[in-house]
Parts: C-alpha cells; structure tokens; sequence
C-alpha cells in the first residue's frame, strides 16, 4: 500500500511543477502586460515593465538635476571638504548579492556629491587639474547610452574621433596625414609616441619580436633627454618600453627654468662618443612645477642635426596655442615628432582625454598594427573601416572619448577657449604682482603661462619649509582655497596653478590675503622648527 502511495505521489510531481510554472507565468504577465515586455530574458538587466522603466526615468531626471544643481553652485561655498568618516565607513560595506531600487541608488550616489576634490571650484589652484564644464554631462549621457567600443569597427564614433583629430591636427600644424589617437591622458600618450621613436631606431620586427636588449646590442644602448623638471610620466615611459629610467638623462635648466641647448648637444655628443645611441629628446610646454616653455625651435634644430626624434611634452601648455597671448611662446611645436597633450586641463574637457600626435604615419602604425584573425578587418559591414584606432595604440577597449571633445568644441568653438586660456594668463600675471607687492611674500620663478610659485616669508627664526606646507594644509582644511605644494630650488613653495575658466580677480585676491593672514597667525603660533 505504501509502495503504491509513493508511486502516486511522484507521478504527481511532475503536474504539481507545471501547475506552478503556469501561475508564475500568469503573475509574471500581470507585472508585464505589454507584449513588447513578454520576450525579455528572466535575467535580463533592464527594467522588467513598463513601470521600472519609468522609475528609472525619473530617477535619472533626479540625478541629472542634482548634478546640474551642483555645477552651476560651483562658484560657492567651500572649495574642498574631507570625506566624512561616516561616508567612508559606508564604502566599506560587504560584497552586494542583490540589488537596490532606483530610489536608494540615486541618493548613494547624489550623497558622493559634495566630497570632490573640488577641483570645479574657482579657487581650486592644485597641480594641473581640469575643471570640467555643464555641458560635458550632455556628451557622457549620450556616451552612456550608445556604450561604444571605440577600439574599431565601422560605426558613428569610430568618425566623430576622426573629426576630433583633424581639427586636433589643424589646430597644433601637424600634417592632415600624421597619425593621431585619443588617449586616457599624456602619459599614455606619451608611452605610444616613444614607443614608435623607440621602434623607429630599433627596427620595428626586431624591436617586436627580439625584444629591446636583443636590438639594442646591434647599435649600442638608447638613450634620451629632458630637460630637468619634466613630468614623472617621461620616466615611467622609459621603464614600461624596457630602454630604462638610467638612460634618460636630466639636462639642467637656465635661471628661467627652460633647457640649457648648451648642455643638450654636449650631452649628446659625450653620448655619442661614448657607444650610446641617442634616440629622443624631450621638449617641454609647460613644466609641471613652473610652467615654463623650452625653447622648442632650438630643440628641434638640435633634434634634426643629430637625427633624434623630437617629442614634445605639451600635457597643459600645448592647449595655449589657441591663445593669441602664448602663440608666440609654442613656436617650434609644429615642427615636434610627437605632441602629447591632454583635453581634460586647460581646454576643460570632463576626464578623461587626452590625445597622441605623430608626424611619420607609417612609424606610429608600424608600432601598433597586428591584428589576429578574429579581428581581421574587411571592406564592407561592420568589420570595415580599417585602419582602426587599435592599429595607433595599445587599447582595443577603448570609450567614447571622443564625443565629449567634439561636443565640447561643437558647444563653444576654439576661439571661446583660447580667450579663457588667455584670461588665466592675465589671472596669472596680476598675482604674481600681487605676490610682488606684499613684503610677506617671496616669488620664486618667472611667470610663463598660469603658474605662480612664492611662499610665506615674514617669520624670523622659523622653519620656512613646515610653515608653508603647514599654511598649505590649513587653506585646503578651512575650504579656502586649495593651491598644491612644490620645490623650487630646494625650497618648500606654495604652488598656483590657474587653468579655471570661473576662476575670478576676487578669487586672486582672497587667496593672497588669507595666505597672509594665516601665515601671520603660524609665525605668532610658532609652527615649524626654530632654526
């Protein structure tokens, strides 16, 4: 009898599993009742009807209108404002194993909002960060729904890039033939133009396939310059492409902080002479520390006299040559090798952009060309338009970089750019003449383009390096101002960078007097050690 029960029962299971389905299914057309909706993946990552849909409308429109909120309030209030504990403690929650209504998402992510580094506000003066515009939220919206890999292929970003580096090329006087690819920044940028100088000098299978040491035996190890002051990315270059940190050499500065020509062409005939194979030289437009302009006409005649490939470091300072102030100043630049330079800083393109120029074409494709089979390129379909952007660098993910630089420029023309580049010129120039004027306060460096370095001098006896770090601190901690903090010949320096378009005259002025007024109050307190 029991035997026969559990015959009964187990035949029944397989009724009772489909009578199940078919309720789920019923409950499941109830919450989807459009037919449209019917067809989607029970695992689908979309909203499941039409009432999820519109929940994540509104929500987005929430989330769109803070950040809009959050920009055009830009101008007020602090400048920078610490992480709050309770903030942090709350990034430190466990892995997610199910999800969050848009609600609760869109406030996590409203609440990150005000804890920036702030380099948006005008008295933001830290290293070289870019302040962004509204309109860039526009192109990254549009960005986010298209979620194109820009690596290659036939589609519409693959052309708008194209369209962001011909004006590139006409703007910087490069050929319309050289090659060109955006990047995350200059030092990705910088990486791919030394890799083709690099390829260039080596030979690009040996250099490929025998590797750097093998090639460098045939020709003597490679060396290169920069002038004393260059940005760290230079160096880590040199590391990445195996030629070495040692074989870059440091070629000092004049008093303006610009290449000693001198030195450089002692520099490299001693190489020479030497065994060593000179490859590179590095010119700089705008240094990180003082934003000084080497003289890159010089260079690039020294460049072509000794048969070196000319790369010019232009991360901030290349952008100037849409201002009719410091055109002048970048007279050489068209003649460059290489140009690396960002769109994220001094043009205010949201991060990140940057973008790689190289004037031999067949040498920058030559370094990075070499498709499999399964990306095999083809003249019709999607497979079509080569050569693709992975044939110039080695990313083949790549986002939408482009849009946000075309928009952008489409938005507010070159001529609109270059006159606030010019403005922070001018910004630049009245505070180092405000610096002048205050005996408190000692200028450092010649001003070349948006950097002012001085610090606080009026405390007898004191630790003039702890005090100025110390003043730097507390103008950030207060919500001030934030500058940044440098050395200049070995002393500690407060560090000016202006590179904001809403940066204003006021802004200028508070700065110089709270510098004062608290380094007034350090000195009373005694901050930094008695020398």
């Amino acid at each position: 009898m029991r035997a026969r029960l559990l015959t009964l029962s187990l035949l029944a299971v397989p009724a009772v599993v489909c009578a199940w389905r078919v309720a789920r299914r019923r409950r499941m057309a109830r919450r989807r009742p459009h037919a449209a909706d019917q067809s989607q993946s029970a695992t689908t990552l979309d909203p499941m009807d039409r009432e999820s849909w519109e929940l994540l409308r509104a929500s987005a429109h929430r989330l769109l209108d803070a950040a809009i909120n959050r920009l055009q309030a830009a101008k007020e209030g602090r400048v920078w404002t610490p992480v709050p504990e309770s903030t942090k403690r709350s990034l430190c929650a466990p892995l997610p194993h199910s999800g969050l209504a848009y609600g609760e998402l869109c406030s996590r992510l409203e609440a990150l909002m005000p804890y920036g580094v702030g380099n948006t506000h005008p008295r933001f003066f830290g290293w070289v960060h870019g302040s962004g515009s509204p309109g860039g939220v526009l192109a990254e919206i549009v960005a986010a729904a298209m979620n194109a890999n820009c690596g290659g292929r036939e589609h519409a970003a693959i052309h708008v890039e194209k369209q962001v580096l011909a004006w590139v090329r006409a703007i910087m006087g490069f050929p319309s033939s050289c090659g060109a690819l955006l990047t995350s920044g200059t030092s990705m940028a910088t990486v791919i133009a030394l890799k083709a100088a690099r390829d260039q000098r080596l030979g690009f299978e040996q250099s490929r396939t025998s590797g750097v040491a093998h090639a460098q035996v045939q020709c003597g190890p490679l060396v290169g310059y920069v002038a004393e002051g260059g940005h760290s990315c230079i160096k880590r270059a040199f590391d990445l492409l195996g030629i070495g940190t040692a074989q870059l050499r440091v070629v000092p500065v004049k008093a303006d902080f610009c290449m000693d020509l001198r030195a450089l062409r002692r520099m490299v005939e001693l190489d020479r002479q030497s065994g060593l194979t000179p490859f590179v030289v590095i010119g700089t437009a705008g240094s990180v520390n003082v934003g000084a302009v080497d003289d890159l006409c010089g260079i690039a005649d020294i460049a072509q006299d000794n048969h070196l490939w000319f790369h010019v470091d232009g991360a901030f300072g290349a952008a100037a040559i849409l201002s009719v102030d410091a055109r002048p100043l970048l007279r050489g630049l068209s003649r460059a090798s290489s140009l690396a330079f960002d769109f994220h800083k001094w043009l205010h393109v949201n991060y990140d952009c940057g973008c790689v120029l190289v004037r031999d074409h067949e040498a920058h494709i030559r370094a990075f060309s070499e498709r499999p089979d399964y990306l095999a390129a083809s003249e019709r379909g999607i497979a079509a338009g080569s050569p693709w952007p992975v044939d110039y660098g080695p990313e083949l993910s790549r986002g939408f970089r482009a849009l946000k630089v075309w928009a952008h420029m489409q938005e507010h023309g070159v001529d609109k750019l270059g006159a606030a580049i010019s403005e922070n010129m001018f910004h630049a120039r009245y505070l180092a003449e405000k610096i002048d004027a205050a005996p408190e306060l000692q200028r450092l460096a010649p001003v070349t383009l948006q950097i002012v370095v001085f610090r606080y001098v009026a405390a007898k006896g004191l630790d003039l390096d702890e005090l100025n770090e110390t003043l730097v601190v507390e103008l950030q901690e207060r919500g001030i101002a934030a500058p940044s903090t440098t050395r200049i010949n070995g002393l500690l320096s407060i560090r000016v960078n202006i590179t904001n378009h809403r940066t204003r005259i006021e802004d200028l002025d508070l700065l110089v007097t709270e510098v004062r007024s608290i380094g007034a109050e350090l000195a009373t307190s005694r901050v930094g050690k008695t020398v």
